[in-house]
């Protein structure tokens, strides 16, 4: 069965609700809501991965995470730490995690692979090339899906070096991540070039551009597309990733999601 990841976004300037959960008590009540609906685990970051976003000290950003990791564990929920940053991984799994989700693939922090694997934590290696302020300089693709299963591959090999054994390793192939438009739907229709690397695999299009984007109107190109609208093509794109492999897809919307993935179930028997 694919795993819902719920997405706790601690933070003033994330994309869709920053600053909806920046206080650690409406962090924790919304955890516990994603849980209570269905999510299997919960992923929670202090820092926006959103384009264009600027880099948040580690200080400030287990500042926002450890009290809401502490509180989250605590109620028996499984953590996951989205985060960037070494000190905060490490601080984290401390505090409850049991994942560290790293979106740049240790490319960001040098002492972060090492770091893991000197605890029990699995790892989540993102596609990366390059940090949110400029991700796009370096979107150019010829055969997107193949080229992000290569640059795993390299992840994948780097994570073992230090010592991360690959049953601990989860691959993201960073939708959204140095990928404008099209190239993020060449991604998921070749997701078998990433499932076949013998990892489990987690697909996040929780609410991205690109969504919106596919559902603008050609007579309206700059329609406003609302996040229940995103969240309705996120369900459908988690119940397809998970047709096609997924291990575990990260949503906003944890119930929509659930009820997309039951159906789909149900149609296939």
């Amino acid at each position: 069965m694919t795993v819902i990841w719920g997405i706790v976004n601690v933070t003033p300037d994330s994309f869709s609700d920053g600053g909806r959960f920046l206080d650690a008590a409406q962090a924790i009540e919304h955890g516990l809501g994603l849980w209570r609906a269905g999510a299997g685990i919960l992923d929670v970051g202090g820092e926006s991965t959103r384009p264009g976003a600027d880099r948040v000290d580690p200080a400030v950003e287990q500042e926002r995470v450890l009290p809401v990791i502490s509180a989250l564990a605590a109620e028996g929920a499984t953590i996951s730490v989205d985060t960037l940053n070494a000190s905060t991984a490490v601080a984290a799994v401390t505090a409850g995690a049991r994942i560290v989700n790293d979106v740049s693939g240790g490319l960001a922090d040098e002492q972060m692979l090492p770091a893991v694997a000197d605890t029990d934590a699995d790892y989540a290696l993102g596609h990366w090339r390059g940090p949110s302020a400029d991700m796009y300089a370096n979107a150019s693709y010829r055969r997107a899906a193949r080229e992000v299963a290569g640059e795993l591959r390299e992840g994948v090999g780097r994570a073992a070096a230090a010592g991360i054994a690959p049953s601990r390793i989860i691959l993201d192939p960073g939708i959204g991540f140095a990928k404008a438009g099209d190239t993020n739907w060449d991604v998921l229709r070749g997701l078998d070039e990433i499932t076949a690397l013998g990892h489990r695999v987690l697909v996040g299009t929780s609410r991205k551009r690109f969504l919106a984007d596919t559902l603008r109107t050609t007579a309206d190109a700059q329609e406003e597309i609302s996040i229940e609208r995103r969240d309705l093509a996120t369900a459908v794109t988690s119940a397809l990733a998970a047709r096609a492999g997924a291990w575990a897809v990260r949503v906003h919307d944890v119930a929509a999601t659930r009820d997309a993935l039951a159906v789909a179930r149900a149609w296939e028997g």
